[in-house]
């Protein structure tokens, strides 16, 4: 009977492309079109909600027209306490939080922020998985030690 490893090997690193999301995209332009029917149901005199409604329907157009021209972001979670990589780059304070169907990402490189969102039809079941096991293995902690080294 073969023996079993006494300690199982390192997890191999998760990569993960982030792109933009066309659903996103499509949500955001469906409720910029809802806009005018909103506030024009609402008490607001005529001309006031006109030029409101005007405002936020090109706000939101031209946001999500940016977001549709974003570049692909490359995404490397090392396995150990090595720094997670975004574009060839290290970066600092790195978290991940699992928001229903949607995953989050936020870190710091320097002294900027910097966030990325998937959505559903960006980030497959099993990428997702990957990246939550990914995480899970690293030692991430936002509260300080209990005890004293």
């Amino acid at each position: 009977m073969p023996s079993r490893p006494r300690s199982s090997p390192g997890s191999a690193p998760c990569r993960l492309e982030w792109r933009p999301s066309r659903r996103q995209c499509r949500v955001q332009v469906l409720l910029a079109m809802l806009v005018p029917w909103a506030l024009s149901m609402s008490d607001l005199p005529s001309p006031h909600w006109q030029w409101v409604a005007g405002t936020v329907v090109m706000a939101s157009l031209v946001e999500a027209a940016g977001q549709v021209r974003r570049r692909p972001r490359h995404l490397l979670v090392p396995p150990g306490e090595a720094a997670v990589m975004v574009d060839g780059r290290p970066v600092e304070a790195f978290v991940v939080r699992f928001r229903g169907p949607l995953v989050q990402l936020r870190w710091r490189q320097g002294w900027r922020r910097h966030a990325l969102l998937f959505w559903p039809d960006t980030l497959s079941a099993a990428q997702r998985r990957e990246l939550r096991l990914a995480v899970g293995t690293r030692c991430i902690s936002r509260s300080r030690r209990a005890m004293a080294p």
